[in-house]
């Protein structure tokens, strides 16, 4: 759908509104009680929803991003085109206070990468280099494999290991649990004295697909290359080893560290009405891995935060407070991008009402995760209730995004959307993470949920208690 009669359909419904959007603001000139907020901000929240449903807007502006510019890993040309394009499109779209800030990130470049089963058989073997990793020396490594199923197993074999290649063959239990493999696997191997170290990619399905992600070294543990290679194959090697054949890897990573590199956030806002200083903030990362297109993780939840920005301009609402959208660099190997802006914001955090993140995938929602004080959760509940139209009104304790989590950690009450994520970790930091992975009206009522919880919270008449987190 073009969006010339997107907008002339808008300008239609703003017209048509105006007088109920009048006597529902002078409706809330008084205090809400949290009971009243459903009926209180019923119309506004169905206008929102039925506006951001009609159309597949955010779902194109998506396909242009990752069309167009492809994965975003930070310090990469390419996410700082992206960023240059979003601030510019903003712009067009006639938000406020469109700007970028600067900040300083990692950056990690790949390389050329292989690895090959030498023996019992040669089979090149699908992989990854994992984020930070160092690479082989010239000509590559080739050892012996040695598989292991846990830390616990590696240390009760460590005198096995030595001189090895250790590669974990962890099954996916959750992500939480299961991606300790891929954080800290190079440091475990390390100890026991192996060559390098390889993990079964974190992924809860496979088709024969190798998912990358971030790693880390300890400076008391001299670092090796650490990479991951497929669900199928890890399991493969597995075998081998249970039946007491001889397993040998050649590997070769071209990966290296180079200087920190310029890059930026990108926010733009409505501004409130009433009190343009208190925020509320509603973001996503724009940076990605190297793989893929960054559409599911985390370029649909950027450009859905976006568009619920952009609909509450089109339909002319502005809030008491205002909203702003964040979208940040650097969430997936290092979270410079939330950093750097609770530090340059340090000093407006008190008047941050609620940081909201969706970096889950923009699937089928479900509601929110919260964390924050106690007496901000009933108000927030009552929120999610306009949201029940579309199966999106669940609001359960705990909850934020690894962007805004150093703002909560000073006080600010956060959110996360959550979403159907049963297919997210088949897809997760893979050559799979492509647009075609997502709906256009699933991620279209991402917009409709993000734009109503941030409108209403915005719009109450006293914001959300703010202090200790909840979670």
């Amino acid at each position: 759908m073009t969006r010339t009669p997107v907008r002339f359909a808008v300008a239609v419904a703003v017209a048509a509104i105006a007088p109920l959007l009048a006597a529902a603001s002078a409706a809330r000139a008084q205090a809400v009680d949290p009971q009243t907020i459903p009926s209180t901000y019923r119309q506004v929240a169905d206008r929102l929803i039925d506006a951001a449903v009609a159309n597949q807007h955010a779902y194109e502006r998506l396909g242009e991003l990752v069309d167009r510019f492809g994965p975003r890993l930070s310090g990469s040309q390419s996410l700082e085109k992206a960023m240059d394009w979003a601030r510019a499109q903003m712009e067009q779209d006639g938000l406020e206070n469109v700007r970028s800030e600067p900040v300083m990130v990692p950056h990690w470049v790949r390389g050329e990468e292989s690895a090959a089963l030498v023996q019992p058989w040669r089979k090149d073997l699908a992989m990854m280099g994992l984020g930070g990793s160092v690479g082989t020396p010239a000509g590559g490594i080739t050892a012996p494999v040695y598989v292991v199923s846990s830390f616990d197993d590696l240390k009760a074999h460590a005198a096995d290991a030595k001189g090895k290649i250790v590669l974990f063959d962890a099954p996916f239990v959750s992500y939480g649990r299961t991606v300790a493999y891929r954080v800290n696997g190079a440091i475990e191997a390390a100890k026991a004295g192996a060559v390098a170290s390889l993990i079964r990619s974190v992924a809860s399905y496979s088709i024969y697909s190798p998912h990358t992600g971030v790693m880390r070294y300890d400076s008391a543990v001299r670092k090796i290359p650490h990479a991951a290679i497929t669900v199928e194959d890890a399991e493969m090697l597995h075998r081998m080893q249970d039946r007491g054949q001889p397993v040998v890897v050649h590997l070769e990573m071209g990966a290296k560290t180079l200087p920190d590199a310029q890059s930026q956030n990108v926010m733009a806002e409505v501004t409130g009405r009433e009190k343009p200083d208190e925020v509320v903030i509603i973001s996503g990362h724009m940076d990605s891995w190297d793989v893929g297109q960054g559409a599911m993780d985390d370029g649909g939840g950027a450009v859905a935060a976006w568009e619920a920005v952009r609909l509450m301009h089109d339909l002319g609402l502005r809030p008491r407070r205002t909203v702003r959208v964040v979208l940040w660099t650097n969430e997936e190997n290092g979270t410079r991008g939330g950093e750097a802006y609770a530090r340059d914001h340090a000093a407006q955090l008190d008047k941050h009402v609620l940081a909201i993140e969706s970096d889950g995938g923009v699937f089928k929602p479900q509601g929110f995760g919260f964390s924050g004080p106690d007496g901000a959760m009933p108000i927030v509940q009552q929120v999610g209730k306009l949201l029940d139209r579309i199966g999106a009104g669940s609001v359960t304790r705990g909850g934020g995004g690894e962007d805004i989590s150093p703002m909560m950690h000073e006080g600010v009450p956060g959110m996360g959307l959550q979403v159907d994520g049963e297919r997210y970790f088949w897809f997760h930091h893979s050559n799979g993470d492509t647009l075609d992975k997502l709906d256009p009206g699933q991620m279209a009522e991402c917009v409709a949920t993000l734009a109503v919880m941030a409108y209403v919270v915005a719009d109450l008449p006293e914001p959300l208690p703010h202090g200790g987190s909840s979670r």
